[in-house]
């Protein structure tokens, strides 16, 4: 998932590109989530410090503050190197400054015309959405699974475990941050994940590598945040 931040200090556009964030994830079904929209760059840069997932930035660069949008882009750039990160800003001019800062911007918004800053900010959602999950297949495995309308990868790292759901035809991805109900069978699933996935009961498929504890006595297995799942006798062994 890619988290959405908006530093602007103006409240009215602060809102507005706001407004088109939300509605573009909406309809787009995209992936992300608004994490923060604020006038502090102080604050936005200790948020990023905490949160480890890649990050999309609308950066103002005059933002009426010690720090300015380019040198807040910079510092972003020490926690978060494969961020997204893109000017929205009335001075045209200063894009060569991006250069000089060396932060790499994805592209510059302009303020003068809504209707068009609007279309680009859908477009830089759309355009970071689609590099974002292909530098995501190149770097790690990734299961990708359809939801809610939407596709959806998660690194197998972040996969604790699979379970059977209650809804008939629906499993249950367990991840490091989330849950996510999707349409299969656990057979069709184990054919399709590698040899790091294992059957430990009829209802669930785990992620050997991010097992914490075997319980062998109660036949119980426990993961780094605090989830468990049963293990099935006859396939103990196998684990």
């Amino acid at each position: 998932m890619l988290n959405i931040y908006v530093c602007e200090d103006d409240a009215a556009q602060r809102r507005s590109i706001v407004k088109i964030i939300q509605n573009t994830v909406l309809i787009e079904e995209l992936d992300m989530r608004l994490v923060l929209d604020t006038k502090d760059p102080h604050m936005l840069l200790e948020q990023v410090k905490t949160v480890p997932n890649t990050g999309i930035y609308f950066l103002d660069i005059d933002l009426g503050s010690d720090m300015n949008g380019l040198k807040l882009a910079q510092l972003i750039r020490h926690y978060d190197p494969r961020g997204f990160i893109i000017f929205i800003t009335a001075h045209s001019e200063l894009s060569y400054m991006t250069f000089q800062y060396r932060v790499e911007a994805m592209d510059f918004v302009l303020k003068d015309n809504p209707a068009e800053a609007g279309v680009k900010i859908r477009e830089c959602l759309l355009n970071a959405m689609e590099r974002y999950t292909l530098q995501a297949n190149r770097t790690h495995k990734a299961y990708t699974i359809e939801a809610c309308g939407r596709k959806i990868s998660v690194d197998y790292d972040d996969i604790f475990f699979f379970e059977t759901s209650v809804n008939i035809h629906k499993i249950i991805l367990h991840a490091s941050d989330r849950q996510i109900e999707f349409s299969g069978t656990m057979k069709e699933l184990a054919g399709t994940l590698d040899g790091n996935f294992v059957r430990c009961h009829r209802s669930f498929l785990v992620n050997k590598n991010n097992i914490k504890e075997v319980d062998a006595k109660n036949r119980i297995l426990y993961f780094p945040n605090g989830e468990s799942c049963l293990m099935s006798t006859r396939m103990m062994k196998e684990l």
